[in-house]
């Protein structure tokens, strides 16, 4: 059976996540359904200078199509990453509203006990936001922050975004060939 994963793409800054993780999941022969809200088409457009469409593979659905599959547990993906996601899309998952396709796949995801992975994107944080992300968490999201690691020295942005993206693969129970991974660090002795 072939693996499906939902990715929606919201309004807050990080395009190139998405353009990443799509990358690796073409790479890695997983099915890719999207949404992308119409702030995110004008951040993808602002941050990558292109549309939908050009990205790696990926089967789109309207933002507001709920006849869509992901609109139904009965549908079967692996799981869901909301890449990059903003406050508003946070608040609405975690207060279990269903304004649009992306908050009701990821109602689905979330009462299907699927894997729920959300790249939030906003600094600072105030009261509001960390209290969603508890609700979200509590309701059994994964809140996973873009934070770039540097351990690994990453070239440029696009191996930092990389790399992030193939912990949210990973997060999705995704396995990823070649994710770097931590593996310590070796003393003068050969011990880690």
């Amino acid at each position: 059976m072939t693996t499906r994963i939902i990715l929606a793409i919201t309004g807050a800054s990080g395009s190139l996540y998405a353009r990443e993780f799509l990358a690796l999941m073409a790479e890695s022969g997983v099915e890719v359904h999207g949404i992308i809200s119409n702030a995110g088409r004008q951040v993808l457009r602002l941050e990558l200078g292109t549309d939908p469409n050009e990205l790696p593979p990926c089967r789109w659905f309207a933002f507001d199509d709920f006849s869509a599959p992901m609109a139904s547990g009965s549908s079967l993906y692996q799981g869901m990453a909301v890449l990059p996601c903003t406050m508003g899309t946070l608040a609405a998952i975690a207060n279990g509203n269903s304004n649009n396709l992306i908050h009701r796949a990821a109602d689905v995801c979330l009462k299907e006990r699927r894997r729920l992975v959300l790249g939030v994107r906003e600094t600072p944080l105030n009261r509001i936001h960390l209290e969603n992300m508890v609700r979200a968490d509590q309701a059994g999201a994964i809140i996973c922050p873009p934070m770039p690691a540097f351990y690994h020295h990453p070239a440029d942005f696009t191996e930092l975004a990389r790399d992030y993206a193939a912990r949210v693969a990973s997060l999705l129970r995704v396995e990823i060939p070649a994710m770097r991974r931590w593996v310590g660090v070796e003393t003068e002795l050969g011990r880690g």
